[in-house]
């Protein structure tokens, strides 16, 4: 005869929201935390706090677009550098330094790199 086990537990996975998930993502690495405290508060697997915090830096990364701030008086790349991809906006700052952003920059990172300098 077969035993047949019977799961009577109402759990069902759980859907963390974006801002939950950050909350405890900010919590779990905040100085001085214990991700395995967090976790057990939270009653969430330490493995899941780090596969979150992978996805968030992952995310994050490809968001980012570099902006460069050069010296008017550089005129071409150092040696054994890679070539740098054409600007869509060059500012002349006050200073006689560059800021150059990308075309292929998301808007929001440029509207906030113009604000950052106005």
């Amino acid at each position: 005869m077969m035993q047949v086990t019977v799961l009577s537990d109402a759990r069902r996975r759980r859907d963390w929201s974006d801002e939950e998930r950050l909350e405890i993502l900010r919590e779990a690495f905040s100085p001085g935390a214990v991700v395995a405290q967090v976790a057990r508060r939270y009653d969430v697997s330490r493995g899941l706090i780090y596969i979150w915090r992978r996805e968030a830096l992952r995310r994050a990364q490809s968001a980012f677009t570099p902006a460069v701030i050069e010296d008017a008086a550089r005129s071409e790349p150092p040696c054994g550098s890679a070539a740098e991809p054409e600007a869509a906006i060059v500012l002349e700052l006050a200073d006689g330094r560059r800021l150059r952003i990308s075309a292929s920059a998301p808007p929001a990172l440029a509207a906030a790199a113009l604000r950052a300098v106005r």
